[in-house]
């Protein structure tokens, strides 16, 4: 997506809002050695100490910027490896063994963010100054509710501007013809009227006249976390349960690629019922579904970085042009407190 790099609006929505909590990366990633990712705009350093507890900081040693995930782990510290200075969890610099003393030890000399493990992967809260307690993670029940929820995590990365994938979430009509030939996005009108409800969070865009049929709404929710839902109508042959629903939450790698975290969910109580639809899920229906995403992917990647500059939108894409006023309405609220503060 082209970005008006004279528009401070376009630029921090580029890298991503602050103040919210996104998704990183899968829990597995991080294992034990620090790992390096770029994300939002800068490089993080993750690392566990030796009870397991996940940490980060923003992956430059306050000496000379060297990178310190390509340190040593000393519990909550890693001891950078150009000097061997040591930066704890909170960013506090508690040792220089080449000048013992100096007035680097005991600054607060990196920025440390937040990170918790949830629904399989790991989160980060964007703040844009370091804070001592972050607002709660919310979720969306589909991922909390255990009892009721069975899910799996689909994590991949797209080449090109994370907002293409939010605005792909945000187009439901594109199943019909992009995907008509899926299992489960084979039927439903090839016209349709849309509309928008609000909601508690955030607001759906929908067909009207037209449910659990195709892919035909999506919801979008601000809980502190940017996230997407919808659902698809499943076929018999999809095993027991009730629609087949997607969580979808998405982050800036840079520029040019982006985190895209789906999260493929099944209302089924504990029992045999979630126990078959995994099964049948992992074996059969999942090979499906990454095909459905790679139809998706392929097209954006596809698209030219400054397609939204040269596009003549019609009724379908109302749910496009909210979303797009709705986040560059909050890009211009952190800005304007920005310059007051």
């Amino acid at each position: 997506m082209t970005t008006t790099h004279d528009d401070p609006v376009d630029q921090l929505l580029e890298i991503g809002l602050k103040d919210l909590w996104y998704p990183i990366c899968p829990t597995s990633f991080i294992k034990e050695s620090p790992v390096s990712l770029r994300r939002l705009g800068r490089k993080f350093a993750f690392w566990r100490d030796h009870a397991g507890k996940l940490h980060a900081l923003e992956d430059r040693c306050p000496h000379r910027g060297a990178p310190l995930s390509q340190g040593v782990i000393l519990g909550d510290r890693l001891s950078c490896p150009y000097h061997g200075v040591e930066v704890r969890c909170d960013g506090v610099v508690t040792r220089v063994p080449g000048s013992p003393g100096c007035k680097l030890e005991g600054s607060q000399a990196t920025r440390f963010y937040h990170v918790e493990e949830r629904a399989g992967a790991v989160w980060l809260y964007n703040s844009k100054e370091s804070v001592e307690t972050p607002p709660p993670l919310v979720l969306p029940e589909q991922l909390t509710d255990d009892a009721q929820y069975s899910s799996f995590l689909c994590y991949a990365e797209w080449k090109g501007d994370y907002r293409y994938v939010l605005d792909n979430v945000m187009d439901p009509m594109h199943g019909t013809f992009l995907h008509k030939q899926s299992h489960s996005m084979a039927e439903g009108d090839s016209t349709a009227k849309f509309g928008i409800r609000a909601t508690d969070t955030g607001f759906v865009f929908e067909k009207e006249g037209q449910r659990n049929v195709n892919f035909d709404w999506t919801e979008w929710a601000d809980t502190g976390i940017h996230w997407m839902r919808l659902e698809i109508p499943y076929p018999k042959t999809g095993g027991p349960g009730g629609n087949f629903g997607i969580v979808g939450s998405y982050t800036p790698i840079s520029p040019t690629l982006s985190c895209a975290f789906h999260w493929r969910v099944r209302r089924l109580p504990v029992g045999w019922e979630r126990d078959t639809w995994r099964f049948l899920y992992k074996n059969r229906l999942e090979a499906r579904h990454w095909h459905v995403l790679e139809q998706d992917r392929v097209l954006i990647e596809n698209m030219e970085p400054d397609a939204n500059q040269h596009e003549q939108l019609y009724q379908h894409d109302l749910g496009i042009v909210r979303l797009r006023r709705h986040l560059r309405g909050l890009a211009q609220q952190q800005l304007d407190t920005r310059s007051v503060s």
